[in-house]
C-alpha cells in the first residue's frame, strides 16, 4: 500500500503539468474544422477568440474572457504548481525539468510549423512552458546550492 502511494507521488513529481493545457490546445487543433473558404485563418483561432463568459464588474464595465484566456489561466495555475514542485531536490525533479524542456521544444516546433498554432494564445502558452523549464532549473540549482556548506560538504 505504501509502495503504491510512493509510486503515485513519484509520478506526480515527475509529470510536467503544463502538458495538460498544451494537450488541450492540440486536441482543439486536431478536431477543429478547416478554414472557411477564402480565409487563411484557421477555425481554431475563431474558437479561441469566442467568449467563454462575461462578468459584470462593480465599475459598470463587463469583463469578457474568451476560451484562449481560460486556457492561459489554466496554464498559469499549473505554472504555480510546477514552481512549487521545483523546490524539491532529487532525481524526480531532474526528470521533471527534462520533460518540461521537452514540452517546450514540442511547443516551439508546433508554433513554427503548424498554421493552427500560430496564435497569440499558443505563443503565450509556449512562453509559460519556457518559464516553467527555466524557473524549475533555477530553483533547483539554488535549492541544491543551499544544501551544501561553503566547503562543499552536504548539510547534516
Amino acid at each position: 500500500m505504501i509502495e503504491k502511494q510512493n509510486r503515485r507521488l513519484d509520478f506526480l513529481n515527475v509529470f510536467p503539468f503544463l502538458i495538460v493545457p498544451v494537450l488541450i490546445y492540440n486536441l482543439l487543433a486536431l478536431f477543429s474544422a478547416d478554414p472557411a473558404p477564402g480565409s487563411t485563418t484557421p477555425a481554431l483561432i475563431a474558437t479561441l477568440r469566442a467568449d467563454a463568459f462575461t462578468l459584470p464588474m462593480l465599475s459598470g464595465a463587463t469583463l469578457g474572457l474568451n476560451w484562449g484566456d481560460m486556457l492561459l489561466l489554466l496554464a498559469i495555475i499549473f505554472l504555480l504548481v510546477e514552481v512549487v514542485k521545483a523546490t524539491r531536490t532529487g532525481s524526480s525533479s531532474i526528470v521533471n525539468h527534462m520533460l518540461s524542456f521537452a514540452v517546450f521544444i514540442v511547443c516551439v516546433v508546433e508554433f513554427l510549423t503548424l498554421p493552427s498554432f500560430a496564435s497569440s494564445t499558443f505563443f503565450l502558452l509556449t512562453m509559460i512552458v519556457l518559464l516553467d523549464a527555466m524557473a524549475g532549473m533555477a530553483v533547483s540549482i539554488v535549492s541544491a546550492r543551499r544544501d551544501f556548506d561553503v566547503d562543499g560538504q552536504p548539510h547534516g
